[in-house]
């Protein structure tokens, strides 16, 4: 066979039907009245019709629910009209499998132009519908989660543009919905902030590292409050960037809060200081008239003024007005204390592991450290121009272990007879303020103190 001219009219009407017997929709030839006069089979097997006569010579829409029959009759009316319509539909199965249909209707029209039937074209759209659906879902769901929580949200496209903001923003802000889409965000913030939020979100995009920053933002009563601003994105599994998602949290009472406990703290830290400035007076006025108390008093003078460095070393201090060693750990606080036995020989020597140390614990240790260099000034390895000392810190697990060794002074014969006020202070108050064993060996060379402790009880 060439052509379709040499088939004959029966010929021609299998080959038709076969065709919309192939198609994967529901092709159905629909009468002016509405009566369903053909379905094809892959429509039948679609809507789970086992025999063809259950529906054919029946009213198309009786195989619909009652809720779609106003859409149904408005489409076979346009279409019976010569226009063509279309309409999406919930339409069970004959079996009552749930199914959602795009349906077109069009006219058929005779060689005179007139409309003789309808041809319907039903294409089940279930698995989108379900997909949107979820989608719809879920975006529902965001918005619930992101909406209900204090923070601000935000999202952007991979290349940063902003756009999506929750109600939190726009309530915290008070500016119109969409007026800080795109690049407006930046306008925000506090002048004196724009340049370097700018700075660290483009590295961030450049680098697709997390954002973090601290900066004001311009509160709905114009006033400029501190925020913290982070963001994290969101990669395919090729490791592109998808999308940015972030959030923007008041932390404004918190700074305030954290100055004033800083004003308070430098305030209680001023008077402890004048405490021990009046202490180291009042011992001096004591002696004035006692010229044979002023040794004793300037051992106790000197302790109180370990105890003060002690201090100032661990208190709480402001970025400013912190120590060098910012984090106050246990080897800042030994050279503190011990540099002041330091000459040009450098003779005291601090090294070994490193670990935060508290308040409570510095003044324990401040107390036994300075028993230690002092008794090492009088009798021990600082007492000549050529000994030294060795300080290491040791960490095994939760141990720590803090080694004082001496070398090069006087040779020593063994322990001393008595056991002097300062040795004995510090021993009883590294024992029970730090739960520490101390241990000293009187070797020739010079003494060698270990002191084994938990290092959690130095914070």
């Amino acid at each position: 066979m060439v052509g379709n001219s040499h088939l004959s009219i029966t010929e021609r009407a299998d080959l038709l039907r076969s065709i919309l017997d192939s198609s994967v929709d529901c092709i159905k030839v629909v009468e002016r009245d509405g009566t369903l006069s053909y379905m094809n089979a892959n429509g039948l097997c679609a809507l789970e019709i086992d025999q063809p006569a259950a529906v054919l010579g029946r009213p198309w829409c009786e195989l619909w629910p009652a809720e779609a029959a106003e859409q149904l009759n408005d489409a076979i009316a346009a279409a019976s009209e010569g226009r063509p319509s279309r309409f999406v539909a919930f339409c069970p199965t004959a079996k009552g499998a749930p199914r959602w249909w795009d349906v077109s209707v069009s006219p058929v029209r005779e060689p005179s132009g007139a409309v003789a039937r309808l041809i319907a074209v039903s294409r089940d759209i279930t698995d989108r519908i379900e997909m949107e659906t979820k989608l719809r879902d879920s975006e529902a769901r965001f918005h619930a989660i992101v909406n209900s929580i204090d923070q601000m949200v935000w999202s952007t496209r991979p290349d940063g543009y902003h756009d999506f903001y929750n109600d939190r923003w726009y309530e915290y802000t008070g500016v119109p919905p969409g007026s800080t889409d795109g690049e407006a965000w930046n306008g925000m913030f506090h002048p004196d902030d724009q340049e370097r939020a700018w700075a660290v979100w483009r590295h961030s995009l450049a680098t697709g590292e997390p954002y973090h920053i601290e900066y004001r933002l311009r509160h709905r009563s114009g006033e400029y409050r501190w925020v913290i601003g982070r963001a994290q994105c969101l990669r395919d599994d090729q490791g592109r960037i998808q999308r940015w998602y972030g959030t923007c949290t008041d932390i404004h009472d918190l700074k305030q809060a954290e100055a004033d406990r800083e004003l308070i703290a430098r305030e209680l830290s001023h008077r402890i200081k004048n405490i021990f400035a009046v202490v180291s007076s009042l011992l001096t006025l004591s002696t004035r008239d006692r010229p044979e108390l002023r040794p004793l008093m300037q051992d106790v003078e000197r302790r109180v003024g370990a105890l003060s460095a002690a201090h100032e070393y661990v208190r709480p201090h402001s970025p400013d007005s912190g120590p060098p060693d910012a984090h106050r750990t246990l080897q800042g606080l030994l050279r503190l204390l011990l540099e002041p036995y330091n000459d040009t020989a450098r003779r005291v020597d601090v090294r070994g592991c490193d670990v935060p140390i508290g308040p409570r614990a510095a003044s324990s240790i401040a107390l036994l450290f300075h028993e230690l260099a002092t008794n090492a000034v009088k009798y021990g390895a600082l007492s000549n121009a050529d000994g030294t000392v060795r300080v290491g810190c040791e960490q095994s697990g939760n141990r720590l272990r803090i080694r004082w060794r001496e070398s090069g002074g006087p040779e020593v014969d063994g322990p001393p007879e008595r056991r002097g006020f300062g040795t004995q202070l510090a021993d009883r108050v590294v024992a029970g303020q730090l739960g520490a064993k101390l241990t000293r060996a009187w070797l020739r060379d010079g003494l060698e103190a270990d002191i084994d402790l938990d290092v959690d009880r130095l914070t």
